[in-house]
């Protein structure tokens, strides 16, 4: 199934990994990318549950889009541990147009197909996706 906007499909496997990310807990976090030959998105890297928030986004590419989901533990101010799904789209300023374009114009429809996102971020710069503001958006 391609989107109208983008005719970009989204491979099976983006969504088995997210599903095993979000009730196994598998992974700490998914990077996925957009094949433009094969126009579908697919998974890019996958972290282990391990993994810091550091290696998250030391993962993302300077200079190229990506969408991400990330796993995101936190302990509550009642002493609570809980957590929630973070999707990202990180869209540097210095990426090429037609690749922002490309992801701006698929990003919905991607999105929907990862059911259980708790908190949508839009990053430009690592400032617009940093722990403060997950945080932030957290509680």
């Amino acid at each position: 199934m391609a989107n109208a906007a983008s005719g970009m499909a989204v491979h099976d496997d983006c969504k088995l990994k997210f599903l095993e990310l979000k009730a196994k807990r598998t992974y700490r976090y998914i990077i996925y990318k957009i094949e433009e030959k094969q126009k579908q998105v697919v998974v890019e890297k996958l972290g282990e549950p391990t993994d810091s928030y550091e290696a998250f986004t030391a993962s993302l590419p300077a200079d190229e889009c990506r969408y991400a989901v990330y796993d995101f533990d936190f302990v509550t101010e009642e002493n609570c541990q809980k957590s929630k799904i973070v999707f990202i789209a990180w869209s540097p300023d210095t990426s090429k147009v037609r690749s922002k374009m490309i992801y701006a114009s698929s990003k919905d429809r991607f999105r929907r197909e990862l059911d259980g996102i708790q908190i949508e971020l839009q990053a430009t710069d690592p400032t617009e996706m940093g722990l403060d503001v997950i945080v932030s958006r957290s509680t």
